[in-house]
């Protein structure tokens, strides 16, 4: 009998002894190779119709023109909008306490064009830096616990008083431990829950010896203002209140010190404007100062 296979047959398994062919090449246990080489007529593949052909092609240049344009967007992106020597603000920012001269942080004099009642020129003098310091010291502990979810790296605190010395106000920064996203948290919370205009919140006053501010405690507390900062890792705060010492004993936020119809010895005294001249103008030249440290080349 002739064992021969016709052309086009499927070959007979292997025998029982020989090669046992098995997934992706792997053997189930351990044992001597046996090469084999199996050769199969292949059936003819039909020509491929030529719509189909120049859709196809049509699909890759689409494709490959995409990729090309992204990956082109991209490194155009990084080029115009990336500065391989900036830094972080939050970075630059939470350590700008220790870095940033005092007198910068805390000028020594304070120009207020239009920040007094009726757009009033101010002008204010520094008469008082206090030591830095952690916030437990600082802040009352209902305030402390508020901007606990941000942490506090550091305190620091000045007090200046105006041109006549009839008012003292105390500006202070607290730089936290807290990211972009906490601080924006906080943010919103402060707006939405109105806790700059709580009493309960109030900053605390930093007095100076031998000073206009020399009286200057919790009782006489009299417009103040807290802001988050989202910018930077920073919250400000300003409090005033009369540089004769007086008891203060309905203390305003500052919104309600500036507005119109407010007929409170506060309003009137122009401690609202004291207080948000000054803060504002702190926070101004913090955010401008780590601006430019954080553009600076490293």
């Amino acid at each position: 009998m002739d064992l021969t296979p016709r052309p086009g047959a499927i070959p007979p398994p292997p025998h029982p002894g020989g090669h046992v062919p098995y997934p992706h090449g792997h053997r189930p246990y351990p044992g001597p190779e046996t090469p084999t080489e199996t050769t199969t007529r292949l059936r003819p593949v039909p020509a491929r119709h030529p719509a189909r052909t120049a859709a196809a092609a049509a699909c890759v240049v689409l494709g490959l023109g995409l990729i090309g344009g992204a990956v082109t967007g991209t490194y155009l992106t990084s080029e115009s909008s990336a500065d391989p020597g900036a830094r972080d603000p939050y970075v630059t920012g939470r350590t700008a306490w220790r870095d940033i001269p005092v007198d910068t942080l805390f000028p020594r004099t304070l120009k207020g064009e239009g920040a007094g009642p009726g757009g009033a020129d101010r002008v204010w003098t520094r008469i008082g830096v206090a030591p830095d310091s952690g916030c437990t010291s600082g802040l009352d502990p209902l305030l402390l616990r508020t901007l606990r979810p941000v942490g506090c790296e550091r305190l620091l605190r000045a007090t200046y008083a105006d041109a006549t010395s009839s008012s003292v106000t105390t500006v202070g920064m607290v730089f936290t431990e807290g990211g972009a996203d906490a601080m924006r948290a906080l943010s919103i919370r402060f707006t939405d829950q109105h806790l700059d205009t709580r009493t309960d919140l109030m900053p605390r006053t930093y007095a100076v010896k031998d000073t206009a501010a020399a009286g200057f405690g919790n009782g006489q507390r009299a417009a103040w203002t807290v802001h988050v900062l989202t910018e930077v890792p920073v919250v400000v705060f300003a409090v005033s209140g009369f540089a004769d010492g007086r008891t203060v004993t309905d203390p305003q936020p500052v919104a309600d010190a500036l507005a119109a119809d407010s007929t409170t010895a506060v309003a009137q005294a122009g401690l609202g404007h004291e207080a948000k001249g000054i803060a504002d103008r702190i926070e101004r030249g913090m955010r401008r100062t780590v601006t430019d440290l954080s553009e600076k080349p490293q």
